[in-house]
């Protein structure tokens, strides 16, 4: 998920730019200041705690925020991520949000600071007073805050450069201008973050050569599970030796095979961007056994693509492969092809549902040449990206 915090002084513009970002990404925006507000209006238990505090221009207890935060996080189930505006406003705050996000597989990709001339600020906040005549904007409140930003809140900003997600974005300039900034990180953010992708789809339909172009087009490490069983099958391995009488009758192999190649192949890449699956999961026990495995690096699938291909097309591309150097030893039977795709057949409507629930599922047409699946493929990908 998308979840960015907005950082910066009083005044530095973040209420705007953040609700530009919420429509333009698909999030949910987390302001401390407007949902305390919102509890005081309605005269709650917590409003009427916080009321005196913010008046004086002070910060209201971590305990207070951390509920009002959580209870959003969990009441927003359809979302492209989180927008936080108002908090972290300490360096316990940050460490609060941290183990918030964690307990929820969740984590903060990048704090993006508004950065304004302290003489500005002052000018924009009491311009803002006498237009909307808001009682935390009076010149000796407005100071006040300052003094807490000074003392407190800069510390976040040491906190957020140790981990390398910090970005200080010149907030000085139309709302478009420095909106466009904003985007900018963003999208430089998107482009790092770390993804997986599952090409789907029945034997013969193309995926071994699809996904060795998507893993190269976007920086995955490729992860064929077919691929490192035939390895440890040739080299003879005790791996290899349970699984060669699957793979000779066209059957898939034991889970907890596939779990150990995929878990020992992930390892050796663990700086990877993210990956690219293709083999796994084929049935509806191994979409969860998936979740399972991405759950440990705190990650999970972000979409799922089927490529479609009618049965004739596959029986055809799975015949002349079985005619050339590349050929597999079920390439040669027709029996064994046909039971291929019967078995893919049969688990192939549970798998879409497990990632039509999840919001995940999308599917490209396989017959088409390469070079056009190639570039439907690329397409999809980026959209669920975006998504």
């Amino acid at each position: 998920m998308l979840n960015i915090a907005l950082f910066g002084a009083p005044g530095a513009g973040k209420g705007t730019q953040s609700k530009m970002l919420v429509e333009k990404y698909n999030l949910t925006y987390i302001s401390t200041g407007d949902i305390l507000r919102q509890e005081i209006a309605e005269g709650t238990e917590i409003g009427l705690e916080a009321k005196d505090i913010i008046n004086k221009g002070g910060l209201v207890s971590d305990e207070l925020i951390v509920q009002i935060i959580e209870k959003r996080i969990e009441n927003s189930t359809t979302t492209g991520g989180f927008l936080f505006d108002g908090f972290p406003r300490t360096v316990v705050q940050a460490y609060i949000l941290e183990g918030l996000l964690h307990r929820m597989n969740k984590k903060l990709l990048c704090l993006l600071s508004l950065e304004v001339p302290r003489d500005v600020l002052i000018k924009r906040m009491l311009e803002r007073a006498s237009i909307e005549g808001r009682e935390d904007d009076k010149e000796e409140v407005i100071l006040n805050r300052f003094r807490e930003y000074d003392e407190k809140t800069i510390q976040v900003a040491e906190y957020y450069k140790e981990k390398g997600i910090y970005h200080a974005i010149d907030g000085i300039g139309t709302m478009e201008e420095v909106f466009d900034r904003l985007s900018c990180k963003v999208e430089e953010t998107l482009e790092s973050v770390y993804r997986n992708i599952v090409l789907y789809g029945a034997p013969g339909a193309g995926k071994g050569t699809q996904a060795k172009l998507l893993s190269k087009k976007y920086d995955l490490v490729y992860i064929s599970t077919g691929a490192l069983i035939r390895e440890e099958i040739q080299n003879d391995t005790e791996i290899g030796r349970i699984a060669k009488p699957y793979m000779e009758r066209g059957d898939n192999v034991p889970d907890l095979v596939a779990i150990r190649l995929i878990e020992r192949k992930i390892t050796e890449n663990m700086n990877a961007k993210g990956f690219l699956f293709k083999g796994f999961p084929s049935s509806y026990v191994q979409a969860y056994i998936m979740d399972g495995i991405l759950e440990k690096l705190h990650s999970n699938v972000t979409c799922m693509i089927e490529m479609i291909s009618s049965p004739l097309q596959c029986v055809k591309r799975l015949n002349q492969r079985g005619k050339t150097d590349k050929r597999r030893v079920y390439d040669m039977d027709p029996d064994i092809i046909i039971h291929r795709l019967e078995t893919y057949e049969k688990s192939a409507a549970k798998v879409r549902t497990y990632y039509q629930k999840k919001n995940k599922y999308y599917s490209v047409p396989a017959d088409a040449p390469e070079e056009d699946v190639f570039e439907t493929l690329c397409e999809t990908v980026d959209i669920a990206l975006k998504k």
